[in-house]
């Protein structure tokens, strides 16, 4: 059964918040961590009450379900009520997509081996700083899963050729690797810049910087900008080839670049970055949008922004592997849909389980 906000937000106004989540977490196994980060412009956008004054917080709500009722969440072990079918699937990477999908196996009966190159679960999802999400939950939420008796993890485990599993007696392969490659800046000087996985990684190894450029206008941009402020740095910039207002973040992560004093320089591009008696300077150009809508330089003369301590660019990721269709592969998540939310990538990978026990 799929249930609908209303039906936790319902079960939550009577009193009854052990059902609230029962309903949350047959959907979705992050409850928490999803109701946490995820954007307003997705159930929130839906909201039928936005007709009448302003939408209902449905991701506050359901992370508060999901926090008031942790005590019950052992309660939702998945063995309860699942038998073994006894057929095994792999599943290879351990974001939100091969988690969701994970899930979705396990309440099927299937047995899962699940191979994850790092060594935590979670994937892209332990980038996002603590400010937005608590490492701890993330972990809590996948200790839950992970007790499953039909489960085994493979930690620190790359695999370059897939096809080897199947030569270990799966009946099916889900991928879910995600985009693992940091988009490039494409630029002159762009090696003396770093991503914003690097960054964002061990932001303890760059406290003593005090003047930060950040490259990008998204919410990874947005993680690096903050997690900088909140690290000590004395200043940090933003360089955002949109307009503020155009930036593809919520009004949440706005408000919170005003409250840091970030200095968000929009409508502009970094085309080159050079080196500056141990710093960098950054040459600038002013874009704009042209009448088909295309961000292209207005043609203006290149200004400078100098004696910056790091930069550090953040651009999304794309794939760095090609898909290729084999018998008995199914893929999920960001690998095949691009850059998505958690809650998306989630979805994706429950998908892509339930198409698999259709054909297997």
């Amino acid at each position: 059964r799929i249930y609908p906000p209303c039906d936790f937000i319902k079960e939550a106004k009577n009193g009854n918040l052990p059902n609230a989540a029962r309903a949350i977490y047959e959907q979705n196994v992050l409850g928490e961590t999803c109701g946490l980060i995820c954007p307003s412009y997705l159930c929130m956008k839906a909201c039928v009450r936005a007709k009448i004054d302003k939408a209902i917080n449905i991701p506050e709500i359901q992370a508060y379900i999901m926090q008031q009722a942790a005590s019950e969440l052992a309660n939702f072990f998945i063995d309860k009520t699942t038998k073994s079918n006894g057929k095994k699937v792999a599943v290879v990477g351990l974001g939100p997509a091969g988690i969701g999908a994970t899930a979705e196996l396990l309440k099927q009966g299937f047995s899962v081996d699940a191979y994850e190159k790092a060594d935590i679960a979670g994937g892209a999802l332990n980038l996002i700083p603590d400010y937005r999400l608590p490492h701890k939950i993330l972990a809590k939420e996948w200790q839950i899963l992970a007790q499953s008796s039909l489960l085994t993890v493979y930690f620190n485990y790359d695999i370059e050729d897939y096809t080897v599993l199947l030569d270990k007696g799966y009946c099916a392969v889900i991928i879910a690797t995600g985009e693992q490659k940091p988009r490039a800046l494409h630029i002159k000087g762009d090696e003396l810049a770093i991503n914003y996985s690097q960054y964002l990684q061990n932001p303890t190894l760059y406290k003593a910087k005090q003047k930060i450029a950040v490259i990008g206008g998204g919410l990874v941009a947005v993680d690096c900008a903050v997690t900088a402020c909140i690290s000590g740095a004395a200043e940090v910039e933003m360089f955002v080839r949109r307009g503020f207002n155009d930036m593809r973040i919520t009004e949440f992560e706005r408000e919170t670049l005003l409250e840091k004093n970030v200095n968000i320089n929009a409508m502009t591009r970094v085309a080159e970055i050079k080196k500056n008696n141990g710093l960098l300077d950054l040459y600038l150009l002013k874009t704009k949008f042209d009448e088909n809508g295309k961000l292209v330089d207005d043609g203006s003369v290149k200004t400078i922004k100098q004696k910056f301590d790091l930069v550090i660019y953040a651009l999304g990721n794309e794939r760095s592997e090609e898909l290729k269709i084999r018998d008995k592969f199914f893929y999920a998540g960001d690998l095949v849909n691009g850059s998505s939310t958690a809650v998306q990538a989630l979805a994706s990978g429950k998908q892509a389980a339930l198409y698999l026990c259709a054909h297997i």
